[in-house]
């Protein structure tokens, strides 16, 4: 379903990623790992379509994604961003309405689909007893499911996230992920780039690493959450055992292993 070949991209001339080679295919559900500044948020802008790529090629549902018009797009693919800021003047509703862009009629008024759309999406996270309030006086959590909300009401095949979860608490992280995977298993195809290593191996069946603008490790979660691929990727030691109740693999910081310099990473 998406599929890179060779893909480089980067900001002002300074690259970021450096030759990736990747292929999702349709229904997988992948988390997509690494330090900070290995390259997981300019991977989505590529394939959300917001940075075109330097050179290789990078395919949706078999056609470059250059050939797609923005419309198309976004009826193929929905993102939730990592920075985005509420709107003033504007509501939880009306933010969420937003994901109904590539189906709008040409007169750009929404029709009783899309406002069923957007309450569905909103009573499915949570958030429809927030639906009148202004995204100004959201707390950081809340924005970032009612963006979520804006994605699920653009009923795409593709979902990508960046950090979505990054606001939550324990409970709701993992609410908003078993609704992911809920998705997930009805047939939504799922790329999250997260932090949280731990999480991504409880609800993720797929990992790839990143490391310098390159793959380092991409697999199975139980294939590829090991102690010295995760020992490489983040130059730390690590200790990793199995999840006490789903046996995946799970993962602690050793006290003291930090390499030099691994602040400024």
């Amino acid at each position: 379903m998406i599929e890179c070949q060779g893909l480089r991209a980067g900001y002002g001339g300074r690259e970021v990623l450096r030759g990736i080679d990747l292929r999702i295919v349709q229904g997988q559900m992948t988390g997509l790992l690494g330090p900070n500044g290995s390259g997981k948020t300019t991977l989505l802008h590529v394939l959300s379509g917001v940075l075109p790529p330097t050179a290789g090629v990078v395919r949706i549902g078999g056609r470059k994604i250059g050939e797609f018009r923005p419309r198309q797009r976004a009826g193929m693919v929905a993102a939730v961003p990592q920075r985005a800021g509420p709107v003033p003047g504007m509501t939880v509703t009306s933010l969420v309405l937003l994901g109904r862009y590539p189906y709008l009629s040409l007169l750009g008024a929404y029709g009783p689909k899309d406002h069923a759309a957007a309450q569905a999406a909103m009573d499915e996270t949570g958030i429809a007893p927030l639906a009148d309030r202004q995204t100004t006086a959201l707390s950081g959590g809340e924005f970032q499911t009612a963006l979520l909300a804006r994605a699920l009401t653009q009923s795409t095949d593709i979902l990508l996230l960046d950090e979505a979860a990054a606001n939550l608490d324990v409970a709701r992280k993992a609410a908003m992920h078993e609704l992911l995977r809920e998705k997930n298993a009805a047939g939504l195809t799922v790329l999250s780039a997260v932090h949280d290593l731990n999480l991504a191996a409880l609800y993720c069946d797929r990992l790839i690493f990143l490391k310098n603008g390159r793959v380092l490790a991409d697999g199975s979660t139980r294939t590829v959450f090991t102690r010295e691929i995760v020992e490489e990727v983040y130059e730390t030691r690590f200790h990793v055992f199995a999840h006490p109740v789903t046996g995946a693999p799970q993962g602690v910081v050793v006290p003291g292993g930090g390499g030099p310099g691994a602040l400024g990473r």
